[in-house]
C-alpha cells in the first residue's frame, strides 16, 4: 500500500504540486504518491469522509476555494480557525483523526524574511483565505499599516480588524498609495481568471511586489513591477515554501531545498 497525499481544489489543473512533491519524493527515494484531486465546494464533506477511511492517505493540500470551507471538515488542534481563519494542509494524526493546519503563513515569509517591515506600509489585494494567511504573517513581523483593495469592503475591515492591523480597506480599483510592500492574494492574474488592472505609479522605488499567482509565473502585476525596476517576488516563492512545511508533515522528510534551483527550472519549462 503506497502512502499518498494530494491537492484539493476548484478548479486544479493549474496546480504545480504534484510536480514538486513528486520532485521531492524522487529525490529522496521515498515510496509514496502526489497527486492533484478535483474536489468541487458541494463535494468537500463528502471527499474528506471518504479519506478518513483510506489509510494510505496521508493528508492534502487545500487550494481556492476551500482554504475557509475546509475548517468545518477537520479538527482544529492548533487554534487556526481563532488566528488565520483558514487551512491549507489537512493531514492525518497517529490517532487517525484529519488535523487541519496552515503552511502558507510561514510560506509567504520566507522569500522577504530578510525585509525590514516593522512599522512599515503594506497593500494586499484580496481577502480570502490566502490573504488571511499573510496578514497572519504581516501582523506577526510587526507592520505598521495595511491597505486591503477587495471588491467586498466590509468583509476586508473585518480582516483587519480581526488581526489587530491598523490600516483601511477601499474597493477593488482604488489609487494605491505609497506603500513598501504590494502583496496579491488574490487569483486576479491567474489563466482563466480576470486581469489584475493596476497602476503601481504611487509607489515608491523601493518597494516590493509579491505576486502569490504561480500560473502564469510571469504575471502582468510582476511585469509592470520589472518595467519600474521594482524589485519582485514571484508565486514559485511561496508555493515552494509552503510545500516544504507540508511535505514533511506528510511524509515525516525534510525535502532537499537545496535543490530549488533545479525545481524550479522543472516548474518553469
Amino acid at each position: 500500500m503506497t502512502p499518498y497525499a494530494e491537492v484539493i481544489g476548484d478548479p486544479i489543473g493549474h496546480s504545480k504540486s504534484p510536480l514538486i512533491h513528486g520532485f521531492w519524493l524522487d529525490a529522496l527515494g521515498i515510496d509514496g504518491a502526489y497527486r492533484a484531486t478535483h474536489v468541487t465546494p458541494d463535494a468537500l464533506a463528502g471527499y474528506f469522509e471518504s479519506r478518513r477511511g483510506d489509510p494510505a492517505w496521508r493528508g492534502c493540500n487545500v487550494t481556492i476555494p476551500h482554504k475557509q470551507a475546509a475548517l468545518d471538515h477537520v479538527e482544529d488542534r492548533g487554534g487556526v480557525r481563532a488566528s488565520i481563519g483558514a487551512v491549507n494542509t489537512v493531514v492525518r494524526a497517529e490517532d487517525g483523526a484529519l488535523v487541519g493546519t496552515n503552511t502558507d503563513a510561514g510560506g509567504f515569509y520566507a522569500p522577504i524574511a530578510g525585509l525590514d517591515l516593522e512599522g512599515r506600509h503594506a497593500v494586499v489585494i484580496g481577502a480570502g483565505g490566502g490573504a488571511r494567511a499573510i496578514l497572519f504573517a504581516l501582523a506577526r513581523i510587526g507592520i505598521g499599516r495595511v491597505t486591503i483593495l477587495n471588491r467586498n469592503v466590509l468583509k476586508a475591515a473585518a480582516l483587519l480588524s480581526n488581526f489587530g492591523i491598523k490600516g483601511d480597506a477601499v474597493p477593488l480599483g482604488s489609487p494605491l498609495p505609497p506603500a513598501d510592500l504590494l502583496v496579491n492574494a488574490s487569483a486576479l492574474g491567474m489563466q482563466g481568471q480576470a486581469a489584475l488592472d493596476i497602476d503601481l505609479s504611487p509607489l515608491p522605488e523601493h518597494a516590493v511586489v509579491y505576486d502569490i499567482v504561480y500560473a502564469p509565473l510571469e504575471t502582468g502585476l510582476l511585469a509592470q513591477a520589472r518595467d519600474r525596476a521594482l524589485d519582485t517576488v514571484d508565486g514559485l516563492d511561496m508555493l515552494i515554501g509552503q510545500a516544504a512545511l507540508a511535505f514533511e508533515l506528510f511524509f515525516g522528510a525534510e525535502p532537499p531545498r537545496e535543490r530549488d534551483e533545479e525545481l524550479r527550472e522543472l516548474l518553469t519549462r
